[in-house]
């Protein structure tokens, strides 16, 4: 899909004529990051659609809670309160900020980010990275009966270490952060910060930053990082920046350390952030898939997230599930000892 790369009198520039991207952006939105079946090969919503979208109610009948690109999936959640109100450790709706609507593009409002392929869709996930998206999860979809049920299963369980724990849950990596960067549950704000040789995106969930380097070459392959190896250059008014050299596990849940991205940032006339994506991982998913979304500019700051500041959660699970694995070797040994009559 092209882009509209024309030129700009309106929009702020440095020194040397570039567009001036520096400041503050909401990424939160209510556009589902795929096409919904109701839908079917329609691009654009109505009016009335986008009002409802907006009201909160298709939002709640897309089952976003669901959805593992904005949050942990849960079983028997309540459409938007995405943690599972009610459940020990869950959040409720009060905590949570996704969006208070969608911006246009084009004049448009496109019911889903992903807009290649053109049914608004991701082509199909490889094996490999249905069982990496549903370990990222484990420790959040664990069902827990008051049982060590891992004790009976072949590999690591669920609560056998920290790194056994989601990369979300030890603020590894954010649920929504990415690269690329999708709209989340809450915590959707960024900060740019340009100069002539670097971009910096400061990013809300995990306070993640990350540093673009201008014109320059990739790092040598075995140089790996969670937010991958960036390098950036100017084509027109658009700012493109080509992403590699990720580790195993990365911010797009699903994706691997061949994921290659490409973004594209555009300033708009209104000061707003057109933000457009292109993922290749030809071993997580079965074709390469796009998706734009509007970036809105906002005066609001991003604060810290400190994730982990005097938090004893993770302690606190893995000694409970050692708890529950002593207790389920002492009755397994106790119905033994009985059954043998010792």
């Amino acid at each position: 899909m092209a882009l509209a790369t024309t030129a700009s009198a309106e929009i702020p520039r440095t020194a040397s004529g570039k567009p001036d991207l520096s400041g503050y952006y909401d990424g939160g939105s209510l556009t589902p990051l795929e096409r919904h079946a109701r839908f079917g090969e329609r691009e654009f919503m109505t009016e009335e659609e986008v009002q409802r979208l907006g009201s909160g109610t298709a939002f709640l009948e897309d089952g976003r809670s669901n959805d593992p690109d904005r949050g942990p999936p849960v079983k028997g959640g309540d459409g938007i309160n995405a943690f599972g109100a009610g459940n020990v450790g869950g959040y409720n709706s009060f905590w949570l900020d996704p969006g208070s609507g969608v911006a246009p593009i084009d004049g448009k409002f496109r019911n889903s980010i992903v807009y290649d392929p053109p049914n608004g869709l991701r082509p199909r996930m490889t094996m490999k990275a249905l069982m990496k998206q549903a370990d990222n999860f484990s420790s959040f979809t664990y069902e827990n009966d008051g049982r060590p049920t891992w004790l009976d299963r072949e590999g690591p369980g669920p609560f056998d270490g920290p790194e056994e724990l989601a990369l979300a849950e030890r603020c590894l990596l954010g649920f929504s952060a990415g690269p690329p960067s999708l709209p989340g549950v809450y915590n959707n704000y960024k900060r740019i910060v340009q100069s002539e040789d670097h971009v910096m995106v400061l990013l809300e969930m995990v306070h993640d930053a990350r540093i673009i380097r201008m014109n320059g070459e990739h790092a040598p392959e075995e140089m790996r990082r969670w937010l991958g190896d960036s390098v950036g250059w100017w084509e027109g008014d658009t700012l493109v920046v080509d992403t590699t050299n990720f580790l195993e596990d990365t911010g797009l849940y699903g994706g691997d350390e061949n994921l290659h991205l490409v973004e594209r940032f555009s300033l708009q006339d209104d000061g707003n952030l057109l933000y457009d994506f292109t993922v290749n991982d030809p071993t997580a998913w079965q074709g390469p898939w796009s998706g734009m979304y509007v970036w809105k500019k906002t005066d609001q700051p991003v604060y810290e997230y400190a994730c982990h500041e005097g938090n004893y959660s993770m302690f606190n699970i893995l000694r409970g599930a050692r708890r529950q694995e002593r207790d389920e070797l002492a009755r397994r040994a106790a119905a033994a000892a009985e059954e043998s009559g010792d």
